[in-house]
């Protein structure tokens, strides 16, 4: 009697420790979850379509979720690819993060990337922050600073795009 619950509870503690804690793949279920809107119900039914349809969605992506398509193989230019153990559970419905966890299963980084924490322009006092932080915003709103050197300059940029790129 005493040997199925001891069973039983070493089950429970190998699945609980596979499934997915707060926060992570998070990229991977943001990413899954707006590609899944995107689609028709005749495509979801098929995973060559999914494949397919993935492969023009990944061509528009930056950053965190350029990287996530290049891991599971939706860009040219992916050295691998394991799209097949995204398409076909998404035929099945199952939802983002069970997907999420088949493909850490495959590749662990998928669930490594996270996105960055976004620096609130209103209220954050710029001179406090690095000038990776500096060129980040400038780069999240698809500008240069061309010829910046001196930390001073980046703030100087930053502070003549603010209006443009803030609602203030």
């Amino acid at each position: 009697m005493e040997l199925p619950l001891v069973i039983l509870v070493a089950l429970s503690l190998i699945l609980s420790s596979q499934a997915l804690k707060p926060g992570e793949c998070e990229v991977c279920i943001k990413v899954l979850d707006r590609f899944r809107s995107n689609l028709s119900e005749d495509t979801l039914k098929d995973f060559k379509k999914i494949e397919k349809e993935f492969k023009g969605y990944c061509k528009d992506l930056k950053n965190k979720e350029n990287r996530f398509c290049y891991y599971l193989g939706g860009l040219e230019e992916s050295a691998t690819g394991i799209l097949g153990e995204m398409s076909k559970p998404m035929t099945w419905s199952l939802p983002s993060d069970k997907i999420c966890e088949k493909l850490k299963k495959k590749d662990a980084q998928i669930c490594e990337l996270r996105y960055d924490v976004q620096i609130d322009l209103k209220t954050v006092d710029l001179k406090k922050l690095k000038v990776r932080d500096l060129k980040k915003i400038l780069n999240d709103w698809g500008e240069e600073c061309s010829g910046c050197i001196e930390k001073s300059e980046y703030l100087k940029r930053i502070e003549e795009l603010k209006p443009v790129h803030t609602e203030l």
